[in-house]
């Protein structure tokens, strides 16, 4: 079809300019008794897919659209869809399971794997995950999940019980660590009776944090553990970079040594904060897009930082001086190479249509 096209293009081309086209005279008969005939040309294999991505319901419609522009590069699409509020009931936000999202991203070749996060009260989710009949009924809540839509699998992004280990003594962090794999490899494995797909998103662990997951279990259950790798500066800390390539070394030197280089994917920002500075208080979040185009507005000058190799720029809002750190394409191709270093070619996005529209160039070039 493409070959056809390009005959047809060119054949206007020289109309327009005028040109006589005449036909040419028959070919003469060759004799094939002694000259093989040349195979044809191999068809090129289409690039792999290596990128997953989180749809936001909030902007449901710019993401979708965003998907389907760059369906050759995603394998996955996670709708950021449902929460478990309880065991037994899990529920969705506006939108959820929209029949013509699922079917458009499957005709585009996408697997379509809803992401479950966990807004339960404190001590809910340990109690969960370390009762072997509670544990079993929410096993059951999810893979009905998955089945009522035909997913092509479930997205498990529990954080309330990482939030809390804090709080614990070291007795009870390893009985939750040890419930929160348990869970893990049960779901995964009701999943895959199903051949559905089973993905694990998780925390970096880094010195001092992370400890709540026990990577190498949940790394051998799951077909893809998810890294958030971003909010090394959060919203309620202090002003920074949401990551850097000194931060992705630690996070895959110690990733790579408990879980197989295939199955991990590091999520990258597609976003950023913007903070008060000195003041107290939430930042504010925003996209990449928003932050280039607030950056542009403030007639800020681009920088990239030196160390963490993110943009960043400060503005004046009145009297209050305030400054963004985010993340776009030259940022994150300043990354990359740490990936590159440790053999992982999977990457995740947060989220979708909040990216430089270059990230997807930078991220096909690997």
């Amino acid at each position: 079809m493409a070959t056809l096209r390009n005959t047809l293009r060119a054949l206007a081309v020289l109309a327009t300019a005028g040109l006589t086209l005449t036909a040419l005279p028959a070919a003469r008969a060759v004799d094939r008794t002694d000259r093989q005939q040349e195979p044809p040309a191999p068809l090129a294999a289409p690039a792999p897919r290596t990128v997953s991505a989180w749809l936001p319901y909030w902007d449901q419609e710019g993401a979708y659209r965003a998907a389907l522009r760059h369906k050759d590069q995603l394998h996955t699409v996670s709708p950021f869809w449902y929460q478990a509020k309880t065991g037994t009931r899990i529920s969705g936000h506006k939108g959820a399971g929209e029949r013509r999202v699922i079917d458009g991203l499957h005709r585009a070749g996408i697997k379509v794997v809803p992401t479950v996060t966990d807004p339960m009260k404190p001590g809910v989710l340990a109690s969960l995950v370390t009762t072997p009949a509670r544990r079993a009924e929410h096993i059951r809540a999810l893979t009905a999940l998955a089945r009522s839509h035909a997913y092509d699998g479930i997205d498990i992004d529990y954080e309330s019980i990482f939030e809390s280990v804090g709080t614990f003594d070291a007795a009870t962090l390893r009985r939750l660590r040890a419930g929160y794999a348990t869970f893990v490899e049960e779901l995964c494995r009701a999943l895959h009776t199903e051949r559905r797909t089973c993905v694990i998103t998780v925390t970096p662990q880094t010195k001092g944090n992370g400890r709540m997951w026990d990577y190498r279990r949940i790394g051998a259950a799951a077909d893809r553990l998810r890294i958030m790798a971003y909010n090394l500066h959060w919203s309620m800390g202090s002003p920074g970079p949401l990551s850097s390539p000194a931060w992705y070394e630690e996070i895959l030197a110690n990733a790579t040594q408990l879980v197989p280089r295939r199955k991990i994917e590091l999520a990258l920002p597609a976003y950023g904060w913007d903070w008060a500075v000195g003041a107290k208080g939430r930042a504010r979040h925003v996209t990449s897009q928003e932050a280039e185009a607030l950056r542009r507005k403030v007639k800020a000058p681009y920088s990239l930082d030196p160390v963490s190799r993110t943009p960043h720029f400060t503005y004046k809002e009145g009297k209050v001086r305030r400054t963004v750190w985010y993340q776009d394409a030259r940022g994150t191709a300043a990354h990359l190479p740490v990936l590159r270093k440790y053999g992982v070619a999977n990457t995740a996005l947060w989220a979708l249509n909040f990216e430089d529209p270059q990230l997807w160039r930078t991220l096909a070039q690997g």
